[in-house]
């Protein structure tokens, strides 16, 4: 099992626009991961909002971590489906993604995942997915 900053080592070796973004993985334990996406005015869409693709892509981050943490260095574990549902506007902050793994099986993983925006305890988007794990 790996730490929160051998997993993030990890991300940022494999994906280098996750150091760019300042993506941090704040914890990781017992099937979990929790991150963190700094505020980028950049990711705003029209309205205010921060946008879909960002949510999608921290979703997607904190599945991977959840699973580097669990079973080591598996850089090959990919994505194999991802379904988000928006569930309120995301305020103009910090975006935090609560990461569990619901299965873990030899050839695939399923996931939950849970959006906020820092500060606020409502969920702003519910994920789920799996990743196909290397054999």
């Amino acid at each position: 099992m790996l730490n929160a900053q051998q997993v993030q080592d990890l991300i940022y070796q494999g994906l280098p626009a996750a150091s760019q973004e300042g993506l941090q993985i704040e914890a990781v334990g017992e099937q979990r991961a929790r991150l963190r996406s700094p505020f980028r005015p950049s990711t705003l869409r029209p309205g205010g909002s921060i946008s879909g693709p960002t949510m999608m892509g921290l979703a997607d981050a904190a599945m991977y971590a959840a699973i580097l943490a669990e079973l080591g260095q598996v850089e090959m574990a990919v994505t194999q489906n991802l379904n988000i549902n928006f569930l309120s506007r995301p305020a103009p902050a910090d975006l935090i993604a609560e990461a569990v793994i619901l299965r873990l099986g030899r050839r695939a993983a399923v996931l939950e995942v849970q959006l906020f925006s820092e500060g606020n305890d409502e969920m702003v988007a519910h994920v789920t997915g799996t990743y196909a794990l290397p054999h």
